[in-house]
């Protein structure tokens, strides 16, 4: 055999080689298009939700005078949010460094600064099947909408200073802990406990409405509060807002499945379930009472429902979302009206009655309704066992939000001062905070 022959087959059993080695290689990830498309869909929903939905749904619920006031504080959180997470927000919330399956230390409760300005990721980073970045930005919606749910507690009475204030601290000291140990996986503290929080019951509405449990008992009620009759300035623009946070919701529950898959699609499907279930039991309720159905209890319905199915839109399917849509309705209207009466506290725009109550109702029932005879995904589950496991995470969620919440509070109150004096909430907070009009004579 000549030397140039024996190079040949060299030669060629090195290129007849290589598709044998990496037959036995595993691919590198790549960036699912489908998924990263719906994803980002997604995300210009959820932020969609608060800047312009929820804004409008509150504006138009308060005085006219208040109006530019409630705006600003939902567009201005969006805003200090942002800067806030990128800073060190999602590193609190999502760093897993130093987490193990199974052990417990500080890092099951909060994550480190590993992640703090988005150090060490660039647009190849990978998050699953999409870019980091890109999974940075969706749970940045949820870290903007939370806080931004409990400007509904105190609207047209809080100082714009004061609201600023609450707001940052409250994200850092309430959101980002809450958030890491339910959603930061193996390793974290209701992680490891294998609790069901699909999309946010537990840290968004949960925590949402006890903080604004906790701020307008603080704060106080609104002059006038509750013998003066104070309806809603604007109920087309409530009406505007409901419709851009129902669409906007589709993100919200269908995006936190991270891919475009069928749990998107059934997580779709049961968001719109639980919402137009709980829509109508709260307008016949309000019908079978006073007479009349109402456009503001059917809208508000709505949101019940919202809010009720998002911690179960992952695990249960349409007939579970039709029974969470019927218990929204009726316990939230329920929390709403005789509950806030009876207790007197002035939740102004129902926050703690609509998003606390219907997380929490979400946040039980899904360890019942996504069991396999429901119609759930959950083929093996022991209800028994994952209704303590539900329950547990609720309260500790609701008695770490209320102390926490109440220290800001007090702190927040010692600084810079929360409530404005009682000439300016009768002139409005449009003028006295702002020097502006929302309307012109």
């Amino acid at each position: 055999m000549t030397k140039l022959h024996r190079y040949k087959q060299l030669i060629l059993g090195a290129l007849f080689s290589i598709p044998l080695i990496a037959w036995g290689q595993e691919a590198p990830a790549t960036i699912d298009s489908g998924d990263t498309a719906w994803m980002l869909t997604s995300t210009a929903l959820v932020l969609f939700m608060t800047i312009p939905g929820l804004a409008l749904f509150y504006g138009g619920l308060v005085h006219a005078r208040n109006i530019l006031s409630v705006l600003v504080h939902c567009f201005v959180l969006a805003a200090v949010m942002t800067l806030i997470w990128l800073v060190c927000g999602y590193s609190l919330s999502f760093s897993t460094a130093g987490m193990a399956a199974g052990q417990m230390g500080l890092q099951s409760f909060i994550g480190g600064l590993d992640l703090a300005f988005l150090r060490g990721v660039d647009a190849s980073t990978m998050e699953g099947s999409i870019p980091k970045t890109l999974h940075f930005a969706f749970q940045m919606t949820f870290f903007i909408i939370t806080p931004a749910l409990i400007v509904g507690a105190f609207p047209e009475r809080i100082k714009f200073s004061g609201m600023l204030w609450f707001m940052a601290l409250w994200g850092l000291l309430v959101y980002t802990p809450i958030c890491h140990m339910v959603w930061s996986g193996d390793g974290a503290f209701f992680g490891d406990k294998g609790v069901f929080d699909f999309a946010g019951g537990i840290v968004v509405h949960i925590t949402a409405g006890v903080g604004a449990l906790a701020a307008c008992i603080y704060i106080g009620p609104r002059n006038g509060y509750p013998d003066r009759q104070m309806p809603p300035h604007s109920l087309p623009m409530t009406v505007t807002g409901t419709g851009m946070l129902w669409v906007g919701w589709y993100g919200f529950n269908a995006g936190s499945a991270v891919a475009a898959n069928g749990d998107a699609a059934m997580a779709l499907v049961v968001t719109q379930i639980s919402a137009s279930t709980a829509a109508l039991v709260w307008m016949f309720i309000e019908w079978f009472k006073h007479g009349k159905p109402s456009v503001l209890g059917f809208v508000t319905g709505a949101i019940a429902g919202l809010a009720a199915i998002t911690p179960a839109s992952g695990h249960v399917g349409p007939v579970g979302a039709l029974i969470i849509g019927t218990a929204s309705g009726l316990i939230c209207w329920w929390a709403s009206t005789s509950i806030k009466a009876k207790f007197g506290y002035d939740d102004s725009l129902d926050v703690f009655g609509v998003h606390g109550v219907g997380g929490f109702i979400g946040t039980m029932l899904v360890a019942i309704l996504a069991h396999e005879m429901f119609g759930g995904k959950e083929g093996q589950l022991a209800i028994g066992k994952q209704l303590a496991i539900q329950g547990f995470a609720a309260i500790f969620a609701v008695t770490y939000t209320l102390v926490v919440s109440l220290i800001i509070l007090k702190l927040v109150d010692i600084i810079v001062g929360l409530r404005v004096t009682e000439s300016q909430e009768s002139e409005g907070l449009d003028v006295a905070s702002h020097g502006e009009t929302g309307y012109n004579d």
